[in-house]
C-alpha cells in the first residue's frame, strides 16, 4: 500500500541522518505518484505499481546519501514560481527571499524599473523581479551549466528576461552607465576555507556558486567597484550577505558613494540582506 511505501521511505529516511524524514517523504512520494499531500492519505491504501516502488526506494537510497532532494526532484519553488534545477546550479533557498523582498519593496513605487541580477543561476531572484516587482530583467551568470537552467527557467515561467552569458568581473564594460535602477546579487559568499565544513548537501553544489575568495567578499568587492557607475543616481543594490558581513559590505558601499543603507534579518536572526541608494550627489 501507498502507506508503508511511506513509512518505508521516511524511516529509511530518518535513519540516513535527514532532518525532516516526513516532509521530504511526502515530496518523493509526490514526484513519484503525482499525489499531492491530500491525495496521499486519499490514496493511502492504494498498491503501488512495482516500478514506482522501485523508484521511491532508489531516490530514498540516494536521498540517505545526502545527495540534495531538490536535485533528485529536478524541480524547487521559490516565492511560489517553479524552478528548475540539478547539478551545476545553486539550489533555490528561503533566505534568498529576504534579499528579494528588499528589491520588491523598492520596485512597488518604481514603474517601468530596470534591473539587473548578477550571479543569477537558476533565476530565482530575476524571476521574482519580473513577475513580482514588474521589472524589465537582466540576468547574468557564467557557468555554462548554470546559464542552462536560467534559460529553462525563464522560458517555463513565461517571462521576457534578457538573459545575459557573462562574468561579472568583466562584461560591466558591456553595459552603459546610468542604464539600472536596481542592481541586485546574492553572490558566492562562503569564505574559501569554510567550504569543506559545509553541510553535506552543499558539497554537492558547484564551488563557483559557494567560493567567496578567502574572506567571502571578492563579489561584492567587485560589483561595488565596477557595476555602481552603471546605477542611476538613486537607484538601489541590494545584495544577499554571508553571516558577519553586513558591517563590511555596508561600509564599502558607503565608500562608493551609497547612503540610506539597511539591512534585513532572516528567519534565524541573521542579518540575510543590505540595501543602499546612490546619492543623487554621487560623483560616481
Amino acid at each position: 500500500m501507498l502507506r508503508d511505501v511511506y513509512i518505508k521511505c521516511r524511516d529509511r529516511l530518518k535513519s540516513g541522518g535527514i532532518e525532516a524524514p516526513d516532509f521530504e517523504a511526502r515530496c518523493i512520494l509526490e514526484f513519484v505518484t503525482g499525489y499531492d499531500r491530500t491525495a496521499q492519505l486519499i490514496h493511502c491504501k492504494d498498491e503501488l505499481p512495482e516500478e514506482k516502488k522501485q523508484l521511491v526506494n532508489s531516490i530514498t537510497e540516494k536521498r540517505s546519501s545526502r545527495y540534495p532532494l531538490q536535485y533528485l526532484l529536478h524541480s524547487w519553488d521559490f516565492m511560489g514560481f517553479p524552478l528548475s534545477v540539478g547539478e551545476g546550479v545553486l539550489i533555490p533557498r528561503d533566505d534568498t527571499e529576504v534579499c528579494v523582498r528588499l528589491c520588491l519593496e523598492y520596485l512597488k513605487d518604481k514603474p517601468n524599473a530596470e534591473a539587473i541580477d548578477l550571479c543569477s543561476g537558476s533565476g530565482a531572484i530575476a524571476i521574482a523581479l519580473e513577475k513580482l516587482g514588474r521589472a524589465k530583467t537582466t540576468a547574468v551568470e557564467y557557468s555554462d551549466e548554470a546559464f542552462i537552467f536560467l534559460k529553462k527557467n525563464i522560458k517555463q515561467n513565461n517571462c521576457l528576461i534578457n538573459a545575459v552569458k557573462g562574468d561579472i568581473f568583466i562584461c560591466h564594460t558591456e553595459f552603459p552607465d546610468n542604464a539600472f535602477d536596481l542592481i541586485v546579487s546574492n553572490p558566492p559568499y562562503i569564505r574559501r576555507s569554510e567550504l569543506p565544513t559545509l553541510q553535506a548537501e552543499v558539497l554537492f553544489e558547484p564551488k563557483t556558486a559557494l567560493d567567496g575568495g578567502e574572506d567571502g567578499l571578492d563579489f561584492y568587492r567587485a560589483i561595488i567597484r565596477d557595476w555602481t557607475p552603471k546605477l542611476k543616481k538613486g537607484g538601489a543594490l541590494v545584495f544577499e550577505l554571508g553571516e558577519d558581513q553586513a558591517e563590511t559590505v555596508g561600509e564599502m558601499m558607503i565608500k562608493h558613494g551609497f547612503e540610506n543603507i539597511r539591512t534585513e534579518t532572516d528567519f534565524g536572526g541573521c542579518e540575510r540582506a543590505i540595501i543602499g541608494f546612490l546619492a543623487l550627489s554621487s560623483g560616481r
